[in-house]
């Protein structure tokens, strides 16, 4: 039987991009947090932000406060990734990070940074802003304009549920327990992805602190 191939985003999904974003804007322009409200538009209108304003203050959160390295990830999200990895889920990470002009460099190695400090899981990882081109049985996706193109293209997401997507059609996630439950449903409808671990990696969400434990 063939894998089951999930393309899973990270800002708005994996990440919580808003908050960490917030803290930012806050700092730079003196202002409180709660100025700045967290039910925004995708735009970021509500913040008043223009798309120069919004270019600036992204390139200062990534590269001065170094953002991607130490956002909070969302509840739930690593445990749920690994148990579908254990499953046998193929997982494709699908992101566009690399929309800063220059400071690559520190984009990638943030990103990489943080996905090993919060042990989330994934078999490939792709930077790139068509995400309808992406191979994948399954996309869990944030951003309006791609879940539109995805699905123009034929292509299954699972809405992750944000106030600046709330316009579109179902399939919708609220949290990481939902998606997990869609996506082992549409693994038994399939009859795919057959339970292969990640090279050297023991089974389990829990696996470092058990290997900490047992050495102990």
């Amino acid at each position: 039987m063939p894998e089951f191939v999930l393309a899973v985003d990270l800002d708005g999904v994996c990440a919580q991009h808003t908050e960490a974003f917030r803290r930012v804007v806050a700092r730079e322009r003196n202002v409180s947090e709660d100025t700045l409200p967290l039910v925004r538009s995708w735009s970021f209108a509500e913040w008043g932000l223009d798309d120069g304003d919004f270019e600036e203050l992204h390139r200062i959160a990534v590269l001065d406060y170094r953002m991607f390295r130490d956002i909070d990830p969302m509840p739930g999200c690593s445990e749920a990734l690994w148990r579908l990895s254990d499953a046998g889920v193929w997982i494709r990470l699908v992101t566009h990070r690399l929309y800063t002009s220059w400071g690559h460099r520190v984009t990638v190695s943030d990103t990489v940074e943080w996905l090993d400090r919060y042990r989330i899981p994934y078999r490939d990882i792709c930077f790139l802003a068509d995400k309808s081109v992406v191979n994948a049985d399954a996309h869990i996706e944030d951003a309006p304009h791609n879940i539109t193109a995805i699905r123009a293209a034929g292509g299954h997401v699972i809405v992750y549920d944000q106030p600046y997507n709330n316009h579109l059609a179902a399939p919708r996630a609220h949290d990481w327990a939902e998606v997990e439950e869609m996506i082992v449903q549409m693994m038994a409808e399939s009859g795919s992805a057959v339970p292969r671990p990640l090279p050297g990696i023991d089974a389990g969400s829990d696996r470092l602190e058990r290997r900490t434990r047992d050495s102990a």
